[in-house]
C-alpha cells in the first residue's frame, strides 16, 4: 500500500470495517452457514431476520449492497446495467434495488436552500412544502409555486451527502483494487476500471446543473413533437444542490389500474414511448438511460412527460455503426457478419477461441432467426447474446451495455400498457435508413475525406519519426520493451519441469549402476532422487490442474 493510501485508511476505518463485515455476513464466508451454533447463525441474518444461508447468492448480494447504503445501492444499479459482468440472473435481481431513504429534517432543507439560493424558501416561492413528497438516495423533491403561479418541484440534495459518497468511493476503489490483484476471476473483468468509471457517475449524479442540462437539450431535441413533454427547468432557482422544475399533472406509467379507467389508447401510447426512445438513440445520439414506469407519465391529451433525466447514455457515430452492424447482420442470418460487428464491438481475452464464438452465434441465429417480426422476443434476444458474450469473457463497452439494458427495459414498460407490444417492428424502418445512409454519397465523401486527413497526418509525421529512430540508434538509446502476460509463472514451471525430468533420469541412472552406498543392493542416492522427482512431479501437475490450463 502506498504511504499516500495512509490518510485515507485511517478516515475510512469505522466504515471500511463496516463494509468488509457486511460482505462476509453475506457470502464471503460460507463455511460458517454449517457451524451449528446459535450464535454463528444469529449473525447470518439479514436485517429483517431473514437465514442468509438459505437465500440465493443474487439475493444475498442485493441485500448486502442495499444494507451498505447509498454508494453501493447505486453501484447495484449500475451493475445491473452489465449483464455481460455479472451475469443475467444477477443484473436482473440488482435492477430491483430500491433507493429510498428517509427524507431530512424541514430545518434541514431550508438551510440548504438558504445556504444554495441566498433566500428561505419563503422569500422564493409563493408556497412551499417542506415535508418531502419523495425521497430517494441523494435527493428528495418538495411541491412548490412560484410567484407566477407555476406549480413546480424541488429537488434538494441529501445533508452531507457528497461528502458520505466520497468516502465510500474510495473504499471501493481500494477494494477493487485488492479483487484485482488477489483474484484472476475478477481481474479478467477489470474492476479498478469499473470502480473508478463508476466513481465518475456517480459523481456526475451528484451535480445537478447536468440534470438541468440534459432536460434542456431533451427539449431542444423534441420541440417539434407535441406528443412529448420535459419538465422545463428554471435556471435562477437551480444549483449544484437545487434543481427546481415544473411539475408534471398526470398518470403514472406503473398506474395500470388508473390507466385503464382513463379511456386513453394504451397501445398507442406504448408505441409513441417506445419510438421516442429509439429516436433518442439512433437520431439524436442522446436517450434517457432509464425508462422504467415510474419515470414515465401520461399526460392531458396524452402526451407523454418524462421525468428523472439524470441518468443518459450517448451514441457517437462509430457506435452507431456498430449497432446497426449488428442489427443488419441478425436480420439478414449473417453468421459471419455478426462475429465480426461482436469481435469489433468488444475487448477480447488472450485465449479468445473465435471458432467457438461463431458455433454459438450459429445456435444463436438458428433460435432467433426463424421467428417473425410478431413473435420476435428483443429482450429474450439481447439477453442471450449478453450471455454469449459473457461465456467467451468479452468485455463489453459500458456504454454499450447500458444501451442493452435500456432497450431491455424499454420492451418490458412497453409491454406494461400493451402486453402484445414489440419493439422489433419499430427497429425495421432504423434498419433501412441505416441501410440508406451507409451508401449515401455524403458518407462516401465523409469516410474519404478522413482517410486523407489520416495519410497527410502519416505522410507529414513518418520522416521525422524514421529519424528520430535512426538518431536513437547512433546514440545507442534506442530500446525495445516486450510485456508478456504471466510469463514468470510459464518459465517458472518449465524450469521446475526440466529440473524434475533431470533429477528423474540422473537418479534412475544411480539406481541402474547401483552406485553406492547401497541398503539390499539398492541405490541410496537413487531412491532419494527418484522420490524428490515424483514429489515435484506431482507438485507441478497439480499447479498447472489448479490454475485451470489442463
Amino acid at each position: 500500500m502506498a504511504v499516500s493510501d495512509l490518510p485515507k485508511l485511517v478516515r475510512n476505518a469505522g466504515r471500511f470495517h463496516e463494509v468488509v463485515a457486511v460482505v462476509l455476513k453475506y457470502g464471503l464466508a460460507p463455511w460458517l452457514c454449517n457451524v451449528k451454533a446459535d450464535w454463528v447463525q444469529r449473525q447470518l441474518r439479514s436485517n429483517d431476520g431473514q437465514q442468509i444461508a438459505e437465500l440465493p447468492e443474487a439475493v444475498r448480494v442485493r441485500m448486502a449492497l442495499t444494507e451498505l447504503g447509498t454508494t453501493f445501492i447505486k453501484l447495484g444499479q449500475i451493475l445491473s446495467t452489465r449483464a455481460d459482468l455479472v451475469g443475467p440472473e444477477l443484473a436482473h435481481e440488482l435492477a430491483e434495488l430500491q433507493s429510498s431513504t428517509p427524507p431530512d429534517s424541514p430545518e434541514q432543507v431550508l438551510e440548504l436552500i438558504e445556504s444554495e439560493l441566498g433566500k428561505l424558501p419563503e422569500d422564493l416561492f409563493r408556497s412551499f412544502e417542506s415535508h418531502a413528497l419523495a425521497s430517494a438516495s441523494i435527493g428528495q423533491v418538495h411541491r412548490a409555486v412560484l410567484n407566477d403561479g407555476t406549480r413546480v418541484v424541488v429537488k434538494v440534495q441529501h445533508q452531507d451527502i457528497e461528502y458520505r459518497v466520497q468516502n465510500d468511493l474510495e473504499i471501493l476503489i481500494e477494494l477493487a483494487k485488492l479483487a484485482e490483484t488477489y483474484s484472476t476471476d475478477a481481474a479478467q473483468f477489470s474492476p479498478v476500471a469499473t470502480a473508478q468509471e463508476f466513481r465518475e457517475t456517480l459523481l456526475h449524479e451528484l451535480d445537478f446543473t447536468r440534470e438541468q442540462q440534459n432536460l434542456k437539450r431533451f427539449a431542444a431535441n423534441f420541440s417539434s413533437d407535441e406528443g412529448v413533454y420535459f419538465p422545463a427547468p428554471h435556471p435562477d432557482l437551480c444549483t449544484k444542490r437545487v434543481l427546481t422544475m415544473d411539475a408534471l399533472e398526470g398518470i403514472s406509467v406503473s398506474s395500470r389500474d388508473q390507466l385503464d379507467a382513463s379511456g386513453f389508447d394504451l397501445t398507442d401510447i406504448a408505441r409513441r414511448g417506445a419510438d421516442m426512445f429509439l429516436k433518442m438513440v439512433f437520431r439524436d445520439g442522446f436517450y434517457h438511460a432509464d425508462p422504467h414506469p415510474g419515470n414515465l407519465m401520461v399526460l392531458q391529451n396524452a402526451v407523454i412527460g418524462v421525468l428523472d433525466c439524470g441518468m443518459v447514455g450517448r451514441v457517437d457515430e462509430d457506435l452507431r455503426e456498430m449497432i446497426e452492424d449488428l442489427l443488419i447482420a441478425a436480420i439478414n442470418k449473417d453468421t459471419d457478419q455478426l462475429l465480426d460487428s461482436v469481435v469489433q464491438l468488444g475487448e477480447l481475452p488472450t485465449d479468445f477461441d473465435r471458432s467457438r464464438l461463431r458455433s454459438d452465434l450459429v445456435e444463436f441465429i438458428d433460435d432467433y432467426g426463424s421467428l417473425s417480426i410478431d413473435q420476435f422476443d428483443l429482450s429474450g434476444a439481447l439477453t442471450g447474446m449478453t450471455e454469449i458474450v459473457r461465456s467467451h469473457h468479452i468485455l463489453l463497452p459500458s456504454r454499450v451495455s447500458l444501451l442493452i439494458k435500456m432497450l431491455v427495459m424499454l420492451e418490458g414498460t412497453a409491454q406494461q400498457l400493451n402486453p402484445t407490444f414489440n419493439i422489433v417492428e419499430l427497429l425495421e424502418p432504423y434498419r433501412l435508413d441505416a441501410i440508406k445512409r451507409r451508401l449515401s454519397p455524403q458518407r462516401m465523401w465523409r469516410n474519404l475525406q478522413r482517410s486523407h486527413r489520416d495519410w497527410s497526418r502519416l505522410a507529414e509525421s513518418f520522416p521525422n519519426d524514421v529519424s528520430d529512430v535512426l538518431n536513437r540508434i547512433r546514440r545507442g538509446s534506442f530500446d525495445v520493451h516486450l510485456e508478456h502476460r504471466r510469463l514468470d509463472s510459464i518459465v517458472n514451471r518449465l524450469v521446475l519441469g526440466l529440473l524434475t525430468s533431470a533429477l528423474f533420469v540422473g537418479s534412475t541412472s544411480l539406481l541402474s549402476n547401483k552406485v553406492k552406498p547401497l541398503i539390499y543392493e539398492t541405490s541410496v542416492a537413487g531412491i532419494i532422487g527418484c522420490a524428490a522427482a515424483m514429489y515435484l512431479g506431482v507438485r507441478l501437475v497439480l499447479a498447472i490442474k489448479k490454475s485451470g490450463n489442463i
